[in-house]
């Protein structure tokens, strides 16, 4: 073609008025694919169609209920067709809506709903007495609805008309789990949500291209970016979002079997499945792309995972609640089964995102040097929900504050070497766990590592190191710690080693290193030394 000119496609699509909230794609899949499936659990579907006309009778409902544009609402339980039906609904009327994590305790889940100010609570099937408990502790409580009575009032209702809500309307607020104090409430506008499609598809990168008989499966918590962010990917793609209560190894297998093209998924929970006896038996040629995160993925494991679904380009997706998810991506030809310097890193910015590394003044570093990464895009959060100066702290400039520590080569791949807040201070020097934990992870007998800062009376902290062995292994300490020794500075190898049964996760499958260092600082005023 010749420069200047555009394909008629390009240029339709040019003239459109991009897409940037769920009522504007609700809309446009029930006129373009009214008859495809836009929901899907344990069998039971939802085209597009449906879904138009079933959202707007949520809405009604809702409204019925006193809800608002921006009044929050809320949701206990595991994954479910009935919590996106809902979410993208109040989404479309501008009320937001507050997944809450199932595992969290009748207090916590108390502090999210008060938080909140929720008017109204939507509750899974079997949490109904968590939040009844939850909802005892509180001085003003928000009205509780059943699967059931929501269901019952649904069918009932009209579906009106109603005023749709904006890009720059709040949808969802997001929990983070936060490694000290009480989770703060991330708020997500629609234009967060959607506003990185258009730059991903200008730039022509394959895994932005959807074909309409794709599916992509929701598995991983709806409380976390990983989980909802998936539903909100499918709608924006116009394409079937096959649900699951929550992951299990059967659960991503049977999902094969249905015609998944596309999952996101921690590497621990990859491994189960790739290691399950079904697997060497299941069909997995549909699938096109594995998206992970939360962790690197280990070499060894990435070669069982490619020997078994052979056609599927790996991306490693690198993001934050606070970033509406990924905002870099490492893609599947930086993936080398002889193993790479690239695949150490979490990839490059995903095109219209931008990212540096910045000193403590805020000035950029130049490449190779450690600091803090930062980032600016239209899918950073509009603000922590009623807190001010946290918000100002970490959106300062447009720019977002990730809290990771890390450095970027001269090709823009980003290399995390911490959490800046779990970095180690030994002796004035900086020690970075994720550094000394990949020296350690090569060692034969260990299955899974965590390093973490202990009190030491000389030095301020000294480093340990919590091992899982592998199974079949044992652990000898010294001779760990002489491993290590080959492999990093002397001030970054472990002083000592704890052998522990089970490594402590939360629900999307990160390493709590907050409940491994807690024993060792209790009684002290502060987490460092």
């Amino acid at each position: 073609m010749r420069h200047g000119m555009m394909a008629p496609a390009e240029e339709s699509r040019m003239s459109e008025e991009p897409k940037l909230s769920f009522d504007q794609f609700i809309r446009h899949w029930a006129a373009q694919r009214p008859d495809n499936t836009a929901l899907e659990q344990e069998g039971e579907a939802l085209t597009f169609s449906e879904l138009e006309t079933r959202s707007r009778k949520i809405v009604s409902m809702l409204r019925a209920r006193g809800v608002r544009k921006g009044d929050r609402i809320a949701w206990l339980g595991k994954n479910s067709r009935h919590y996106f039906e809902l979410f993208y609904s109040a989404a479309r009327m501008g009320a937001v809506m507050v997944p809450i994590g199932w595992r969290l305790a009748a207090p916590e889940i108390g502090f999210i709903l008060g938080d909140t100010g929720a008017k109204l609570i939507f509750v899974g099937r079997g949490f109904e007495d968590m939040a009844a408990t939850a909802c005892s502790q509180m001085d003003t409580p928000p009205a509780v609805a059943t699967t059931p009575d929501a269901a019952a009032a649904i069918d009932a209702a009209r579906a009106d008309d109603f005023v749709p809500a904006g890009p720059d309307d709040a949808v969802l607020q997001l929990y983070t789990s936060g490694t000290t104090g009480n989770p703060k409430g991330a708020v997500l506008t629609n234009r967060n949500l959607f506003s990185l499609r258009l730059p991903s598809q200008d730039a022509e990168q394959p895994w932005s291209h959807f074909d309409e008989d794709e599916a992509i499966l929701v598995c991983m918590p709806c409380a976390h970016i990983g989980g909802t962010g998936l539903g909100i990917m499918a709608m924006g793609s116009g394409i079937r979002a096959i649900v699951q209560e929550e992951f299990t190894p059967d659960g991503v297998l049977d999902a094969f079997e249905q015609g998944i093209t596309r999952l996101f998924i921690v590497p621990a929970a990859l491994q189960m499945v790739v290691q399950h006896p079904r697997a060497k038996t299941t069909n997995m040629t549909g699938v096109k792309y594995v998206l992970y995160g939360a962790a690197p993925i280990p070499l060894d494991l990435l070669r069982e995972a490619v020997r078994t679904i052979p056609d599927a380009g790996f991306l490693q997706c690198y993001g934050m609640t606070e970033t509406t998810g990924t905002i870099a991506v490492l893609p599947p030809e930086d993936h080398d089964l002889a193993g790479n310097q690239r695949m150490k890193s979490a990839g490059k910015a995903v095109p219209g995102v931008e990212l540096q590394v910045v000193g403590e003044n805020g000035e950029e570093l130049l490449r190779g040097e450690v600091g803090e990464l930062v980032c600016r895009s239209p899918s950073n959060m509009a603000c922590y929900w009623n807190l001010p100066e946290a918000t100002q702290s970490s959106l300062r400039d447009g720019w977002m504050h990730t809290g990771d520590a890390a450095y970027m080569d001269e090709d823009g791949y980003v290399y995390i070497q911490d959490r800046m807040k779990d970095m180690i201070i030994s002796g004035g020097e900086n020690v970075y766990p994720a550094q000394v934990e990949s020296a350690i992870y090569g060692h034969p007998a260990v299955g899974e590592v965590a390093v973490i800062g202990v009190p030491d009376d000389t030095w301020g902290e000294a480093v340990k190191a919590c091992i899982v062995a592998k199974p079949g292994q044992q652990i000898d300490p010294d001779s760990l710690i002489e491993w290590t020794k080959e492999r990093v500075a002397g001030f970054k190898v472990p002083k000592s080693i704890d052998v522990i049964e089970v490594m402590p996760r939360n629900a999307s499958g990160k390493i709590l290193r907050k409940d491994l260092r807690a024993p060792y600082w209790a009684g002290r005023e502060r987490q460092v030394n």
